[in-house]
């Protein structure tokens, strides 16, 4: 399949490109965040029929959720705008969204027969746009994502590392449990929903997929800690780390995973098993840019 992967330049699209260009199954035509930046519906669907492409991959929203960048409703415009133009030329529209938007406040895993229920802005955003793909695109498929890490780009990875290499004392909260994805994991989980959709396969729908072991923010931070301090450029002694005060009710935002593996044969991953080359590999982009 010929693949438009918009947002080519995020966590996940760089990941998502590395992995399918090295397999090789797909034609990728990437399309760095600020060539989507449309100003029309015109110029969202010029893009959208860029090059033939049988399915359009669009990273943009989960990017900015895990980079701490606000939506806004012209970002919303161009789901719907993408969407439309996918259902016009006949073409699947992959549509990456976030736990986000859950409220957490469950006490269980979300499965996709939950309705969304996060009433902040972000909640209410993610789902208008998720609303907008699947009442315009019938060739859909909607995939929420736990928190995105990587080597690369503004995420919980690397925003932790640097304040751990900065020094002094990092506050974090561990009120809020959820199930971290690497980014080539995530990768991992795209590539093969799309090679099943190539192969004449049409589960149009939404799926949710997290890693395999909840965590929170100060665990991560810990797990991360041990692994930095590896490096000569980093030790173990030059942060400190302290709990902010929990919240009056906790939060857990775990997403079930059975759908995606009932249907895909897609297996969880864990992300302490993923953190080590992450980590490593974050040193090796630092160094690269020195």
């Amino acid at each position: 399949m010929r693949v438009l992967l918009i947002g080519a330049d995020t966590s996940v699209g760089i990941a998502l490109q590395s992995h399918l260009l090295r397999w090789g199954r797909h034609e990728v035509e990437p399309l760095n965040i600020s060539a989507c930046r449309w100003k029309s519906e015109r110029q969202a669907k010029k893009a959208a029929r860029r090059g033939g492409c049988d399915v359009i991959i669009d990273t943009r929203i989960i990017a900015a959720c895990d980079s701490g960048e606000l939506l806004h409703d012209i970002d919303i415009k161009r789901c719907h705008w993408l969407a439309k133009a996918c259902q016009r030329s006949g073409i699947h529209y992959f549509y990456l969204s976030s736990s986000r938007v859950f409220s957490g406040t469950r006490g269980r895993p979300y499965t996709e027969l939950d309705p969304p229920d996060n009433q902040e802005t972000i909640g209410q955003l993610l789902l208008e746009a998720e609303s907008l793909v699947r009442d315009t695109c019938e060739a859909h498929l909607i995939l929420r994502l736990g928190p995105i890490f990587s080597a690369r780009g503004v995420n919980v990875l690397t925003h932790m590392l640097g304040q751990l290499i900065a020094g002094g004392t990092l506050t974090l909260d561990n009120g809020l449990t959820g199930c971290p994805v690497e980014s080539m994991d995530a990768a991992r989980v795209v590539a093969a929903v799309i090679d099943q959709v190539s192969a004449g396969a049409e589960p149009w729908g939404s799926y949710n997929y997290c890693s395999s072991d909840p965590t929170h923010c100060y665990e991560f931070a810990e797990v991360l800690l041990a692994s930095a301090s590896q490096f000569s450029e980093f030790g173990p002694t030059a942060v400190q780390l302290e709990v902010r005060a929990e919240p009056e009710a906790p939060l857990n935002r775990q997403l079930d995973c059975s759908s995606i593996r009932n249907t895909f044969a897609i297996k969880q991953v864990a992300w302490r098993g993923t953190i080590a080359d992450a980590v490593k590999h974050y040193f090796e982009v630092q160094a690269d840019q020195e």
